[in-house]
């Protein structure tokens, strides 16, 4: 009995020495992180002085962003429009894709993978557009482009304070794409006039508008380059120069402003380079020496004019300045002439190089194009030309630019845009306009 008992004892204090073996172990693992865990500290954020640059630059893009966007409006655009047969390129295919999800083309399925199902008539039909547009002056004036409003027969204007408001047109330059709205309203926010011909890459700027029919939106980058030629193909008359920046600018974000960093308006965003028709870092604005005068004469006279000579251009460039006899690679070679032209009948010759317009320097072919587009029909113009390596002035008065891109002006030789450049850069891309629009057919 004795003996039963004492191993029961042993049994007994073998399971109590088991069951404080096991939750001293316990008692370890759990206090081990605790104790951890009351050691280490809790994680702060970065003091001020360590990130004090950055905040700095963060506090100057909001007071910019405050100060533009209030000026900033969304435009919405009801027009009627008959569809137009689908020409077969590769630019026109992706228009066609960009615009497929809003119904684009001649009717709901044209351009899209089910068009050849449905054979539809010609027939009028409502468009409806959105973009965006610039106040310029605080009696109602407002910026855009003249593909935003093209064939509108009511447009609103929508402010950031939600108030809707009725606009007219008050001018259109088809050539420039660009337009003049306003509307009845007093004591309206504005953006300046900024210099773009000051403009550097790397500069940083700031694109405002309505993409997609998100309102008000701001997006922030830098100028990629400048002097961009026009990607226009079907009309070589029209003027480059575009500001190339890669803040996002995408469908909607037409007519908006690009600013630099003193909330100054140095262009107007028109259009984006993208294979699919969606941001890919390339977007487009006219700088501000093309919008400003044009947009002062829309106001005054409700059109523009513009100047024509009716020659060829194309730049000089370290390869040809040799034979041309030149000692720098600026200017614009004359390629090609008409003879009943103002050029033609100036004495413009093919070969000849303009180093200068009106006693100033020409850098290039898109500069002097630019240039001559904003004159107006019956200016003289004088050009400083080489000649065989000696120089000249020869006296043009322009006339009025023909309104159809067939025209003489529009001609090409070897691949160079008659008041143009070559285009072989922009071979691969498609130009989309930032209209964002959604059809209709009229029942």
């Amino acid at each position: 009995m004795t003996s039963w008992k004492n191993q029961l004892t042993r049994r007994l204090l073998a399971a109590v020495v088991a069951i404080l073996t096991v939750a001293g172990v316990a008692t370890y693992e759990f206090a081990n992180p605790a104790r951890a865990a009351v050691a280490a500290p809790a994680a702060t954020p970065l003091d001020d002085n360590s990130v004090g640059a950055l905040l700095t630059l963060d506090r100057a893009m909001e007071t910019l962003a405050a100060r533009v966007t209030p000026a900033v409006v969304n435009v919405t655009v009801t027009s009627k429009a008959t569809a137009q047969p689908v020409e077969d390129d590769s630019s026109t295919q992706d228009m066609q894709q960009f615009f497929a999800p809003f119904g684009g083309g001649g009717g709901q399925f044209r351009g899209t993978p089910f068009s050849h199902m449905f054979n539809m008539p010609n027939r009028p039909r409502v468009e409806h557009g959105l973009g965006s547009g610039v106040i310029i002056s605080p009696d109602g004036y407002i910026v855009t482009n003249n593909h935003v409003v093209d064939g509108a027969t009511d447009i609103r204007v929508t402010m950031t304070n939600r108030e809707v408001l009725p606009a007219k047109v008050i001018g259109t330059d088809p050539l420039t794409d660009l337009a003049v709205i306003k509307v009845n309203a007093t004591n309206l926010p504005s953006v300046p006039w900024g210099n773009s011909t000051q403009l550097h890459p790397g500069q940083t700027v700031l694109a405002f508008g309505n993409p997609y029919g998100f309102q008000f939106t701001v997006t922030r980058g830098i100028i990629s380059a400048l002097n961009r030629p026009n990607p226009d193909a079907t009309d070589r008359r029209k003027p480059g120069e575009f500001i190339q920046t890669d803040a996002a600018i995408n469908p909607g974000n037409s007519g908006g402003a690009l600013v630099n960093a003193r909330g100054e308006l140095i262009g107007i965003n028109t259009f984006l380079i993208s294979g699919n028709g969606s941001f890919s870092g390339m977007g487009f604005a006219i700088p501000a020496q093309i919008v400003e005068p044009t947009v002062q004469t829309l106001i005054k006279d409700g059109k523009v004019s513009h100047g024509y000579i009716g020659i060829g251009i194309t730049d000089v460039t370290p390869d040809n300045a040799k034979f041309f006899q030149t000692k720098n690679a600026t200017g614009a070679i004359v390629n090609q002439v008409d003879p009943n032209t103002p050029g033609g009948k100036a004495g413009v010759r093919v070969g000849d190089v303009i180093v200068e317009l009106n006693g100033q320097p020409v850098n290039d072919a898109g500069q002097l194009q630019m240039e001559v587009g904003q004159k107006r029909p019956g200016d003289t113009i004088q050009l400083g030309v080489l000649r065989d390596g000696k120089s000249t002035t020869i006296p043009v008065t322009l006339e009025a630019m023909g309104a159809a891109p067939g025209s003489a002006n529009a001609g090409t030789e070897h691949g160079k845009g008659r008041w143009g450049l070559s285009l072989a850069i922009w071979a691969r891309a498609s130009a989309i306009s930032c209209r964002s629009q959604a059809r209709f057919t009229a029942r």
